[in-house]
């Protein structure tokens, strides 16, 4: 695994050093400021938010090392188990949670605490193999308070939120470390970690074959179209207020509506002599040209939100299938400006494969294509700031999924690397090239040689069995 530190240069002077470099038409390299061996087949990794842990998840289960030194603090194994996703989270001073996912849809929840890595909760625990579960994605929330995970089970998916018991968590984690310092322990403590809570599960919603009966509704003064399916009152709770089963946004005030006959649309006319439709069947489309998106996050923390909160910009990445990239700013009472960073590439190895937003570096994002290339693009100016190169004897291990972490809080970038398979080809001198073809020339005479005294025992054979098989006839006949 290969390391980039950014070093403590003000943005103004990385600015200005930019500036100068793209005007003399040469984008600066960067090479690793350090490197470490990690465990066999790595997956995932993933940076503590405070920056001083770095969690690897492998083939036989997950370890912690220390960020600034990539030295193993703690590990925890497991044979067959092989941890394709991981998230870490610090839930106390010395105690932070980890998230994974592996290879058999199971998600768990860890902990890295002293030294020692704990498994506090397996997620989705298979009871019967015929309704086994299976986790997609499993995320926590800053503070390890709560996570969420989609699951998928008999083709029906749903998403569930859960509460971690974090205090009891840590004061179960204090008295495991506290027996296992006894000297009359003998070592292995076993602990009955506190469950973790449900708090919601949510189903994606049910869209009928045909026009759902319901009814529509919009108030005076709002943006919001609701809709509320007319289904049979429930039993109990008569007095609770419904809530609606579809909201539809608009981006003024509705002033007044209409409904085609057959019921299936909608036309509202809006503030500022603005008409939408809505078609009531309509579902996402599922072939859009998007791929991905994410905010450029970085900026200065205002003092005050609300004084600065009109004059906020926020700045959008849009990744599309194709390969091209485009950047959106908009703001609270601006007008929206989209611009194209990079075109449709025409080369497939140049189809970009990760495009992250760089917190720590003023509009730059980080970009990996397929043919391995690693560099730092400004999204406003449209141009490449710096390559991030690898040694010779190196490259990305895997450039059309590549597995890094960006260490906000020390400026740097973690990516797997591998050894470059040496071209034993090239070395070979053209004098050898030549005596290995006349080897090969002579094996071919000699192998044809062989064939051909083979055919000719062959014959011989056949002659002395035809002759045989006369002589036993003659025999037959005289007697």
């Amino acid at each position: 695994m290969s390391m980039y530190t950014r070093e403590g240069t003000p943005d103004s002077e990385m600015g200005a050093a930019c500036k100068t470099e793209t005007s003399r038409k040469k984008t600066p390299s960067l090479e690793p400021s350090g490197a470490t061996q990690l465990p066999v087949s790595t997956n995932c990794l993933a940076c503590s938010d405070d920056g001083r842990y770095l969690g690897v998840g492998h083939s036989q289960g997950l370890s912690v090392s220390c960020a600034s030194s990539l030295v193993c603090a703690a590990e925890w194994q497991q044979d067959g188990l092989e941890i394709t996703s991981i998230q870490m989270t610090r839930m106390a001073e010395a105690a932070y949670l980890l998230g994974t996912v592996d290879d058999m849809g199971v998600a768990r929840v860890f902990a890295y605490h002293c030294e020692g890595i704990h498994p506090l909760s397996v997620i989705n625990i298979m009871e019967n193999i015929n309704k086994r579960s299976i986790c997609l994605t499993f995320e926590l929330s800053e503070g390890g308070d709560y996570g969420a995970a989609s699951i998928s089970s008999n083709g029906a998916i749903w998403l569930e939120v859960y509460h971690f018991p974090s205090e009891a968590w840590l004061r179960e984690m204090e008295m495991a470390l506290s027996q296992k310092q006894d000297p009359k322990s003998s070592g292995d403590v076993a602990v009955k970690w506190s469950p973790v809570a449900v708090v919601i599960k949510i189903k994606p919603p049910t869209i009928p074959a045909g026009l759902p009966v319901a009814v529509c509704v919009w108030w005076s003064g709002t943006h919001h179209l609701l809709q509320y399916l007319l289904q049979k009152a429930p039993k109990t709770k008569t007095d609770v207020e419904p809530m609606p089963d579809v909201l539809w946004p608009n981006a003024k005030e509705i002033l007044c509506s209409a409904v085609s006959r057959c019921g299936r649309h909608i036309a509202l006319g809006l503030d500022g002599a603005l008409v939408c439709v809505w078609d009531r069947l309509s579902v996402p489309a599922t072939d859009s040209v998007f791929f991905r998106m994410q905010f450029v996050d970085y900026s200065p923390e205002p003092a005050d939100v609300s004084q600065t909160f009109t004059e906020a910009k926020v700045r959008l990445l849009l990744l599309c299938k194709s390969g091209a990239i485009h950047t959106v700013t908009t703001g609270r009472g601006t007008q929206s400006c989209t611009v194209q960073l990079s075109k449709r590439p025409k080369d497939s190895g140049d189809l970009p494969t990760v495009t992250a937003s760089v917190p720590f570096l003023q509009s730059l994002s980080l970009v990996v294509q397929r043919n391995g290339k690693m560099f730092l693009q400004d999204v406003i100016n449209r141009t490449s700031v710096c390559f991030l190169i690898l040694p010779t004897t190196h490259r990305i291990a895997t450039p059309f999924n590549p597995v890094y972490a960006l260490n906000t809080r020390q400026q740097t970038l973690f990516i797997q690397d591998s050894p470059r398979q040496p071209n034993t080809q090239s070395c070979v001198t053209l004098e050898e090239t030549c005596n290995l073809l006349q080897q090969r020339a002579l094996s071919v005479d000699e192998r044809n040689k062989a064939v051909m005294q083979t055919w000719k025992q062959l014959q011989e054979t056949a002659v002395m069995v035809q002759q045989r098989q006369q002589s036993c006839s003659q025999l037959k006949n005289c007697s």
